[in-house]
């Protein structure tokens, strides 16, 4: 390896949206001159504070462990708050999220301070707001995976109170069906068998389209044209915005997986009006229903912020009474975190912990879900897709997103039949039947 092609290294913040654009990242940067330096790229993530404190973290580290490396922050975080990362030292660069896939910009300086030694003169961000297209961006596969993600759909068209998101990611907008058709095409030729359909707001696709088509008929276009993908599977829908196609693909597609990620958020009415989302309490649990009824093995996992501000505590409880109302079993808790620039960060904020533990008690909540899932698995019938070797057994996933432990030495990429016979550690056991 000479010098002047060192790797390039993307560490990712966040959603399988930003897993998926670090990867074509990386894929464009493969033969980028890096000057002899090393380049250490961050996509971060500003879905909560938390997550914009992580990434700091994670500059300091790097830059302690590599004094000499370029450092460039990418990513929903370097949109919302570029000055947060321009102001610090060990960062050379601020790449928005409207700029993150031209290779130019990564370009290694010839020295520390090419890039610019004031904040202002480190910062390339856009206005997200004036991006009217989403490229599809072709990645032949992803590294060390067995499925590979699909970004079909970018930006939010809603404003829920809590989300910096938006400002993040832009206004919706979606890659044209063919586009999708053809990308998958290629990953199911490559070999992945199973794809992941994502994006920040997937059930919203095809608004902004000729002919305007949905989610539901870009999922049968799929399956119809590529027979030979064996898994195809949805990242997180917002339940209110399921249409008809996508309902009965869900009832009749086997090769579209029994796992739904729900944004719900909260399960008291007046909690949800407070953070603008479209639906009510009983709009979720009447769609469960439905799927459930639809698609008996269906698995949800569920997107739930605790200590919204003014949440009382019967409110909360209603959180928590929705998980078994309908029927949830992989929970993504949030404690509330006020977001600058947000509604919600003006609303009157709870008094401090209380957003913390009730995170606990749904994250315990959760925990019991998944332990009811597991148990009540034993003895079925599965198919694993196998993603890696661990010693004399092989670590995969079944069609309900669940994570499986097969007896023997299975090759990643691989689908094998199963029969569940006993769970340890949050993991199904498996042997081949």
């Amino acid at each position: 390896m000479t010098a002047h092609h060192r790797p390039v290294r993307v560490q990712t913040f966040g959603c399988r949206l930003n897993a998926y654009e670090s990867e074509v990242i990386r894929d464009q940067l493969k033969t980028a001159a890096t000057s002899g330096r090393n380049t250490i790229i961050m996509n971060t993530c500003a879905v909560t504070g938390e997550a914009v404190r992580q990434a700091r973290q994670a500059i300091r580290k790097a830059r302690r462990e590599d004094p000499e490396a370029t450092i460039i922050v990418t990513g929903c975080a370097a949109q919302t708050e570029p000055e947060t990362f321009a102001e610090m030292d060990e960062v050379n660069r601020v790449i928005g999220n409207a700029n993150k896939f031209d290779p130019s910009l990564y370009a290694a300086p010839r020295s520390a301070t090419d890039f610019g030694v004031g904040a202002a003169e480190k910062i390339v961000v856009n206005d997200i707001m004036s991006v009217r297209e989403t490229a599809s961006h072709m990645v032949d596969g992803l590294k060390d995976r067995a499925r590979a993600f699909v970004q079909v759909q970018n930006g939010c068209d809603h404003r829920c109170t809590f989300c910096i998101i938006p400002y993040g990611r832009g206004n919706s907008r979606s890659v044209p069906m063919g586009e999708v058709v053809r990308q998958v095409e290629r990953l199911a030729e490559n070999g992945y068998r199973e794809v992941v359909l994502t994006g920040v707001d997937i059930t919203s696709y095809g608004a902004d389209l000729p002919q305007t088509p949905k989610l539901g008929k870009l999922v049968r276009t799929i399956l119809a044209h590529i027979p030979e993908l064996p898994r195809l599977r949805l990242s997180s829908i917002d339940s209110i915005e399921a249409d008809d196609d996508l309902m009965d693909a869900l009832a009749t597609e086997q090769r579209l997986m029994p796992h739904l990620h729900l944004s719900l958020q909260a399960g008291d009415d007046l909690i949800l009006k407070r953070m603008k989302r479209r639906h009510l309490r009983a709009d979720t649990i009447r769609f469960c229903n439905e799927v459930r009824a639809a698609r008996s093995e269906i698995v949800f996992g569920a997107d739930i912020i605790a200590g919204f501000p003014t949440e009382t505590e019967d409110q909360f409880q209603r959180s928590l009474d929705i998980v078994d109302e309908c029927g949830l079993t992989f929970l993504h808790v949030f404690p509330f975190s006020p977001r600058k620039g947000t509604p919600a960060a003006r609303m009157p904020q709870l008094p401090g912990g209380i957003a913390k533990a009730r995170a606990r008690r749904l994250r315990d909540k959760g925990r019991e879900a998944v332990n009811h899932h597991l148990q009540a698995m034993i003895g079925q019938d599965i198919s694993v897709l196998i993603e890696h070797r661990d010693g004399e057994h092989a670590i995969g996933r079944c069609a309900q997103f669940t994570e499986v432990s097969l007896k023997g030495r299975h090759e990643p990429g691989s689908i094998i039949a199963g029969r569940v016979n006993g769970h340890a550690d949050g993991m199904l056991q498996a042997e081949i039947r």
